[in-house]
């Protein structure tokens, strides 16, 4: 890269736009074709519904939301009308589209709310690429450099998942009776104060105190699951294998020691029982329909939530039965890592050869 030559090219020198189409929630449909609105969660995706003539399909392009988020989609989506959907005016391949998705997502921190990314915007945005030598666009090297990128991520992908003895999708007998009885397993009440402690931060830590040192500091929000940041300004430290709500309702487990901001409304739930990680992941899923309650106008607390029931599943003594529990996930996390293991197979076959051809 440090050898390479620089040329900067206006967007509208290499796509078209189109603008994505408004369609109200009433008239959207379930289906399976993903809906891309503004936003960085999931890639913009807000849902999946049925085609409607109202609405273009559009395949293998950029789009870019009203935040300059950008992102290449290779499948078939629809889009409303925050998003624009770049057309190419020439020949570009996948991994050149990536590349450029890369350029353009360096501006992200010219947009928001106060100033939107909108199509006297998109006139304006000029993005650095690769020249050769005659000055044009590097489009073999852009090609050869993802495709290469792409085989080392996915290599340490493959090594990671041998290193966590991960690559072992079989399901033993207990995890198949776990997914099997699941639905009709038996399942008793019990509510939420009987089962956690809740506590809060002492401090309140801002942007200013994040610094990549100490502990993880968590705030209000499901982006980068509501982790603001590092800090090592003194403040309470919370356990790890313990629970955070939000005041949206976002819940997550939390593996490792952290701190809270205290200005967003997040506590902490601590099991009065002693919980492994993938007991505590089964636990924080029974919290998930809170964010469907809460919001601004009605914010998550401790007072709210203690005396609510979840249920949880129990054995022939009706007490809590963590073994289900562990084996549930266990069976979980196979049924998904399955899935990446043999995405990382099949890459891997698939970008040896053209790794091999640029050697």
């Amino acid at each position: 890269m440090s050898s390479i030559e620089w040329g900067e090219f206006k967007l509208n020198e290499l796509f078209n736009i189109e603008r994505g189409t408004r369609f109200i929630k009433s008239k959207r449909k379930s289906g399976k074709i993903p809906l891309v609105t503004a936003g960085e969660q999931n890639q913009g995706v807000a849902e999946f519904i049925a085609y409607d003539d109202e609405l273009k399909i559009y395949e293998n392009h950029l789009t870019i939301d009203m935040f300059c988020n950008c992102f290449y989609r290779n499948y078939k989506f629809l889009c409303d009308d925050n998003i624009l959907v770049l057309l190419p005016k020439i020949d570009i391949g996948n991994k050149s589209l990536l590349f450029m998705t890369s350029a353009i997502n360096k501006d992200k921190t010219k947009f928001g709310y106060e100033k939107q990314y909108r199509q006297k915007s998109f006139a304006e945005h000029k993005i650095k690429l690769p020249i050769t030598a005659s000055g044009e666009i590097d489009f073999e090297f852009m090609e050869s450099f993802v495709a290469e990128l792409e085989a080392e991520r996915v290599a340490e992908l493959e090594a990671y998942l041998a290193a966590a003895s991960l690559k072992d999708y079989e399901l033993t007998a207990d995890e198949l009776t776990a997914l099997s009885k699941f639905e009709n397993y038996n399942w008793g009440e019990f509510r939420i104060g009987d089962l956690f402690d809740s506590s809060n931060g002492n401090f309140d830590i801002q942007k200013s105190h994040i610094n990549d040192k100490g502990y993880f500091v968590v705030t209000a929000g499901e982006t980068n699951n509501g982790i603001l940041g590092k800090s090592d300004i003194e403040a309470r430290i919370f356990e790890a294998n313990t629970i955070t709500i939000d005041m949206f309702g976002f819940v997550f487990f939390r593996q490792f020691e952290y701190k809270m901001v205290t200005h967003a409304r997040v506590f902490s739930l601590k099991p009065k029982f002693k919980t492994t990680h993938k007991q505590g992941l089964f636990l924080a899923s029974l919290f998930k329909h809170l964010k469907t309650k809460f919001g601004y106008d009605n914010m998550c607390s401790w007072a709210k939530i203690k005396d609510d029931k979840i249920q949880l599943p129990i054995n022939k003594d009706g007490n809590i039965d963590f073994e289900f529990m562990n084996n549930f996930i266990k069976a979980i996390k196979k049924l998904v890592i399955k899935d990446v293991v043999l995405y990382t197979d099949n890459k891997i076959k698939a970008t040896k050869s053209i790794v091999s051809s640029n050697q």
